[in-house]
């Protein structure tokens, strides 16, 4: 039986690359993922990625689109897909005597649906439901609009969704051209966490993906370069106040990022001891909810801080925000507390391994990073040989002036 943790690799004929990670227990999480998203669509095309996504569940050559919702639901598994700025996801969590249907159903889905025509249109305002959704919810819909003004005129500055016209303007030859032009299979990976043996897996892989042709396809991401800061108010008709300060980082493969992770974990990641939260929310009771973020895509970055005040108390707590990014850029961390950053930082990431499928989703699209994937234990390693200076370093370039930008949605 291969030992639990290690990661086995293996690239088919056709260009798949497919990655398995064995783990006792009931439970086994698939995935398979196209290095293609939201950046790889034209102008004209803005949310045709996150259309397919939803199309893809609509009917195949051989299944009905109740049938597919049904495969895995009726013996107790979830099927579930997602959309992100520069890829797309299919993924599925079941019990481990179901992985041949779970391969099967997900082959199934990649490469033989039909995106019938009736269903392409009640998806429509499906989609325009959920971009209206997002318009009902300031919370979620100033993270869309500080990333489209932080990366305003590029591809990475757009919606994830589209926009309501264009949605409805798509046709079947649309999404036909659109995955001719950029799905292909190098830029797939299918990965696996669960009891399964690796050529075992590796063996039912071959058997239902490897008739599929090999295809490439040419990228159209262009570089990204640095624009002026920017302060964005808009007035609304809110209870509270929402506000992003942020700007640019580092990109997924930089030898910064994990000096940007722990940084960005000690301002104001998911631990109620993060200074934001301890200062603003705890010490002056002004914000219920204030986060600090680290977005790492393949040649960009971004950082951000959200909160949602009260409209009288926003001011105060911009200023009391500010002079936290003031401390971490004039203050070294002493050895006490660099050794808790990184305690903290590690055992965040250990706790977060115990979700399989969180696991397997980062596993995944690590293997489109020049890096690859790296055991825990040497991310472990990483976070340990972190230096005080490192972080005082990250702090005074990402925090400069010129690199600070402010959306605020002012409530009334």
């Amino acid at each position: 039986m291969p030992e639990e943790g290690i990661i086995s690799e293996y690239i088919l004929p056709n260009g798949i690359k497919i990655i398995h990670r064995h783990r006792p227990g009931a439970i086994a999480h698939l995935s398979l993922m196209v290095s293609t998203g939201m950046r790889d669509e034209l102008s004209n095309e803005n949310g045709l990625a996150h259309f397919i996504e939803h199309l893809l569940f609509k009917g195949t050559k051989k299944r009905k689109a109740f049938h597919i919702l049904s495969c895995l639901e009726n013996v107790g598994g979830e099927l579930n897909a997602y959309t992100t700025k520069e890829e797309t996801c299919i993924h599925a969590s079941f019990l481990k005597e179901y992985y041949n249907k779970a391969i099967d159903l997900i082959s199934d889905i990649a490469f033989n649906s039909t995106y019938p025509a009736n269903e392409l249109e009640k998806e429509k305002e499906v989609i325009i439901d959920e971009i209206n959704s997002y318009r009902d919810s300031p919370a979620e819909e100033i993270f869309d609009e500080f990333e489209n003004n932080l990366y305003r005129g590029h591809e990475m500055g757009r919606n994830i969704l589209g926009t309501v016209d264009l949605v409805n303007s798509y046709s079947r030859n649309d999404i036909i051209r659109f995955l001719r032009n950029n799905y292909s299979t190098d830029k797939m990976v299918i990965a696996t966490i669960g009891d399964i043996p690796f050529n075992k897996f590796k063996n039912k892989i071959i058997s239902h993906f490897s008739d599929f042709q090999k295809k490439t396809t040419v990228s159209h991401r262009t570089t990204f370069s640095k624009l002026p800061v920017f302060n964005k108010i808009e007035e609304r008709n809110n209870h509270l106040s929402h506000c992003i300060i942020g700007g640019l980082a580092y990109h997924i493969d930089s030898a910064k990022k994990m000096q940007m992770v722990l940084l960005n974990n000690i301002l104001g990641g998911p631990g109620m001891n993060s200074r934001l939260n301890l200062n603003i929310r705890e010490k002056y009771g002004f914000a219920y909810t204030i986060e600090s973020q680290y977005n790492a895509y393949s040649d960009t970055g971004n950082y951000s801080i959200y909160m949602g005040v009260d409209p009288q108390s926003l001011d105060k707590a911009i200023d009391l925000v500010f002079k936290e990014l003031n401390k971490l850029k004039n203050n070294k961390l002493g050895s006490i507390q660099l050794s808790n950053a990184q305690n903290q930082l590690v055992g965040q990431l250990a706790l977060s391994c115990e979700s399989g499928l969180g696991e397997l989703l980062s596993m995944t699209r690590a293997a489109f990073t020049k890096e690859g994937i790296e055991p825990l234990s040497e991310t472990v390693k990483k976070i340990r040989n972190l230096k005080s200076d490192d972080i005082l370093d990250v702090a005074n370039e990402i925090f400069s002036d010129d690199n600070i930008n402010l959306m605020i949605y002012k409530g009334l």
